[in-house]
């Protein structure tokens, strides 16, 4: 994937994010409603690749009014990857063409990479989640909206483990899919299929849309990193 394609890919990713984040606000407080408005106006601008990098750079300048509305990132690690995107997008757009606006660019990418190593890490060295303990906490007793049907796989201990270790695994060889396209694109699908399951198991619906925003980042590093290879 070229540079300029791995960036339009996740504007247009990134714009259709932000407008089902927007959504969640329709009937929210008139405040957040028109702060919204406002992201999806620009965002809808995105999307279309109308004034782009002046367009990044309003989402950027806006982002600053909704964190200071909500204290901060208020869905958590979601938001920080749409913010960290957004950052990122921009920075390759304005920056001046050359090795400033590929390294932006990148920067992305291999934190989405050490993003899924690292949560793979903090997971194996706990030992709730060694034992599986963590995900039956999480079917048995989360305020996720789990079905009852669904609470059930917290009375099966081993299928739990093996879940946890699948998890687990995967996330801390994420890395070395960027060995080869074949096996970057099988995991990123791996990837996105967790995010979709935990979208419809546990509502975290946002976390699919914004990493899969991040992947065409991590496809443009892996074609870079074989070019120097």
């Amino acid at each position: 994937m070229s540079f300029d394609a791995a960036l339009r890919v996740t504007e247009i990713l990134l714009a259709l994010a932000f407008l089902q984040q927007c959504c969640e606000h329709i009937l929210g407080s008139a405040a957040a409603r028109g702060l919204f408005m406002l992201r999806a106006g620009l965002s809808l601008l995105l999307l279309f690749g109308l004034y782009s990098p002046w367009v990044l750079l309003a989402l950027s300048l806006h982002s600053i009014f909704v964190l200071h509305r909500f204290d901060g990132p208020y869905n958590g690690g979601s938001d920080r990857m749409g913010l960290l995107i957004l950052y990122c997008l921009c920075l390759a757009r304005l920056l001046p063409e050359g090795l400033a606006r590929e390294a932006a660019f990148g920067y992305l990418g291999v934190q989405v990479v050490l993003s899924y190593f690292i949560s793979g890490w903090v997971k194996i060295v706990n030992p709730d989640w060694r034992s599986g303990r963590a995900l039956r906490d999480v079917f048995g007793f989360s305020a996720y909206p789990v079905s009852e049907n669904l609470r059930g796989f917290a009375m099966r201990p081993w299928l739990l483990w093996v879940m946890a270790w699948a998890v687990m695994g995967f996330e801390v060889v994420f890395p070395l899919a960027l060995l080869h396209p074949a096996s970057l694109v099988a995991a990123l699908g791996v990837a996105a299929l967790f995010h979709l399951a935990n979208a419809c198991l546990f509502g975290l619906n946002r976390f699919l849309w914004f990493w899969i925003a991040s992947y065409p980042s991590i496809l443009w590093v892996q074609g870079r990193l074989m070019q120097g290879i």
